[in-house]
């Protein structure tokens, strides 16, 4: 039985870069992945196993989205001093419970920017106005990923 203290809520996420740079809040995460590469090597004279060899590992981009709010501004400076500087940097995503408790973290290590689509802004529209980052990554570090 899950203790309901404790159970995260898939409803918020807070995005650190560099372990200073506050992005702040976001509403959405997906793409928190990664994939290994196999060769599959027969053993001679043993027709019976296949030996699955490990050759390389990919991570999948990970999209955040969010309303457009004050902290729009912060991510859009961050995106600008990448453009400045194009340098690789560290993130950690947080998966915050309903009291503002962080749940989980994933810290992630070559982080570049390679996708923001701001809002669509339509005074006929009663949408909420949002935008959404796309992060590339080399992968995990550890100390994080999961419970924290």
């Amino acid at each position: 039985m899950v203790d309901r203290g404790e159970a995260a809520l898939a409803i918020r996420f807070r995005v650190t870069i560099d372990k200073g740079t506050d992005l702040g809040g976001f509403s959405t995460c997906s793409g928190l992945g990664c994939a290994v590469e196999t060769h599959k090597q027969t053993e001679g004279g043993n027709n019976g196993f296949v030996w699955l060899l490990p050759t390389s590992i990919t991570y999948t981009n990970i999209t955040l989205t969010r309303a457009v709010c004050r902290d729009s501004a912060k991510l859009t400076e961050w995106i600008a001093r990448f453009a400045a500087t194009v340098s690789r940097c560290t993130a950690s995503i947080q998966v915050l419970d309903g009291n503002g408790q962080t749940v989980a973290t994933w810290n992630l290590d070559g982080v570049i920017p390679v996708k923001w689509t701001g809002p669509s802004l339509d005074q006929d529209s009663s949408k909420v106005a949002t935008e959404t980052i796309e992060l590339a990554h080399h992968g995990f570090l550890s100390g994080g990923g999961g419970a924290s």
